[in-house]
C-alpha cells in the first residue's frame, strides 16, 4: 500500500512511518520541516520503501506527489504553544489552506484520509472527562485560537468534504503525547521538564501545579492511529491515555528518575491555559478495540534515555 504521512519527520509522525514501514507499505513522508527533523527519520533513509519529499501543504501537492496513493495520514501542523504561536497565520494556514490541499490531493486520488485534530479543540473544558460529543469552551480571540479554531475548522473541511463528495475520511482527538524523539524547545510540560532536571536547572512549573493532564505513550498513540484508519467509522474519536495526574506530580517524578538536584519554580499560568484535560476514550475502545497499554513509568524513563542521549 502507497500511504503518504504529511508531516511525517515530526515527533509523531517518525513513528509512525517506522511503524508502517514494519507492515510492509511503502511510505512518502511530506515535511517543510518547521517542527519535523532530518533526524527523526535519518534511521530509515536506506528503506527502499521509504521516500522524503520536502513541501509545504499550503502550497498543492498535486505536481510533487507522482504516486497513486492509497491512504494519507494528515499530521501537518505545529502541535505545541511554543511553535504554533510563534506564526499563528502559518498556523491557520495550514489547518486552512493545506487541508484543503490535502482533501483534493485524496479526492484526485481516491484515497482514504485521516486528520490529526487535537484535544486542544475542547478548549479549557467545562466538563470532565471529554467527550467527543462535547462542543468545546475556546476563546477564539485568545493565543492559542490559531490552533485550537485552526483544528475545528479543519475537522469541518473534512466533514464538508465526506458529505459533498464522499470522501473516505478518519477524524482523530489527539491527547497530550510524550516520548523519544519529541524536541527539547517544544515548550511541552514532558520536555520541558526532562530537559530542566537533566541540566539540573530549576524546574518551571506554571500556575500551582494543581491543573491536570494524561499522557499517553506515543508508541500506544501510533497504534491507535493505525486502527482507526483501517475501520470504516468517520469519527471523531479521542485518542490519549486516561491515567489523570498533576503537573507538580509530574515534575516530582522526573526529579526523582533523573537523580536530579533542580529545585521547582512557580510561574504565571499561560493564557486560556486549560485546568484540566482527560480524554474519554469508551468510543475507541468500541469501534477501534484500542486502550494504552504501556504504563507512564516505563514510557517517561525511555523518554528520559533519549533525551539522555541526544543531549550528551
Amino acid at each position: 500500500m502507497n500511504i503518504l504521512i504529511t508531516g511525517g519527520a515530526g515527533f509523531i509522525g517518525s513513528h509512525l512511518c517506522e511503524f508502517l514501514l514494519n507492515n510492509g507499505d511503502k511510505i512518502i513522508c511530506m515535511d517543510n520541516f518547521f517542527t519535523g527533523r532530518i533526524r527523526n527519520i535519518k534511521h530509515l533513509e536506506d528503506n527502499p520503501n521509504f521516500k522524503v519529499i520536502p513541501h509545504d501543504i499550503t502550497q498543492p501537492l498535486r505536481n510533487v506527489v507522482k504516486e497513486h496513493i492509497d491512504q494519507i495520514y494528515n499530521l501537518a501542523c505545529p502541535a505545541s504553544p511554543v511553535h504554533y504561536q510563534f506564526d499563528p497565520i502559518e498556523t491557520i494556514k495550514a489547518n486552512t489552506l493545506g487541508v484543503i490541499n490535502v482533501l483534493e490531493f485524496a479526492k484526485l486520488n481516491g484515497s482514504r484520509v485521516l486528520q490529526a485534530s487535537t484535544s486542544e479543540i475542547y478548549g479549557d473544558p467545562e466538563i470532565h472527562p471529554q467527550v467527543e460529543t462535547y462542543r468545546g469552551n475556546v476563546n477564539t480571540l485568545g493565543p492559542r485560537a490559531c490552533y485550537d479554531e485552526g483544528k475545528r475548522v479543519a475537522e469541518t473541511l473534512f466533514m464538508d468534504y465526506h458529505r459533498k463528495y464522499n470522501l473516505n475520511i478518519r477524524i482523530v482527538r489527539i491527547f497530550n503525547t510524550y516520548g523519544p524523539r519529541m524536541a527539547e524547545n517544544d515548550g511541552r510540560v514532558i520536555s520541558n521538564f526532562i530537559v530542566q532536571a537533566l541540566k539540573n536547572k530549576d524546574i518551571t512549573v506554571f500556575g500551582d501545579g494543581s491543573q491536570t493532564r494524561s499522557f499517553c505513550y506515543v508508541k500506544d498513540l501510533v497504534q491507535g492511529l493505525y486502527n482507526m484508519m483501517n475501520q470504516d467509522y468517520v469519527g471523531p474519536v479521542n485518542l490519549g491515555n486516561t491515567n489523570e495526574t498533576t503537573i507538580i506530580e509530574i515534575a516530582k517524578k522526573i526529579t526523582n528518575y533523573t537523580k536530579s538536584s533542580s529545585k521547582i519554580i512557580f510561574n504565571s499560568l499561560p493564557e486560556d491555559d486549560p485546568k484540566q484535560r482527560k480524554p474519554d476514550i469508551s468510543l475507541a475502545k468500541e469501534k477501534l478495540n484500542w486502550e494504552p497499554k504501556i504504563n507512564f513509568e516505563e514510557g517517561i524513563k525511555k523518554t528520559i534515555e533519549y533525551f539522555k542521549s541526544s543531549l550528551s
